[in-house]
């Protein structure tokens, strides 16, 4: 469950982070709603998670997560251009996601999420 729970805040650190950019300084009301909503949403399932999982994996897996996610948006919506070496990059981030949820592990004193 607690690997879930920082999937799903690691598509809202994606969801924040591009309300972040289209609320232009903050200065669109809808967009600028959206971005506080995932942001305070994102932080609590990290929060949630870190209980489960250990801190240094579950924070690089929501960041790594999290940032190809938004990445693929931007690139999905033309707001950046793709590129191969790009991909690669973004490919080798989420291999290491998922090399270090692979290593399992457990929080000090919390239950084990194999």
């Amino acid at each position: 469950m607690a690997w879930a729970v920082l999937l799903a805040s690691a598509v809202l650190e994606a969801v924040w982070a591009t309300a972040l950019g289209a609320s232009q300084g903050f200065t669109r009301p809808a967009e600028t709603a959206v971005f506080l909503i995932a942001t305070i949403a994102s932080m609590a399932g990290l929060a949630w998670s870190i209980r489960r999982i250990p801190l240094g994996t579950a924070y690089a897996v929501w960041v790594g997560v999290g940032a190809s996610l938004t990445v693929a948006w931007s690139v999905a919506t033309g707001a950046e251009e793709f590129s191969w070496p790009k991909a690669l990059f973004v490919a080798g981030i989420v291999a290491c996601s998922a090399g270090l949820k692979a290593l399992g592990g457990r929080a000090e004193g919390g239950p084990r999420q194999d």
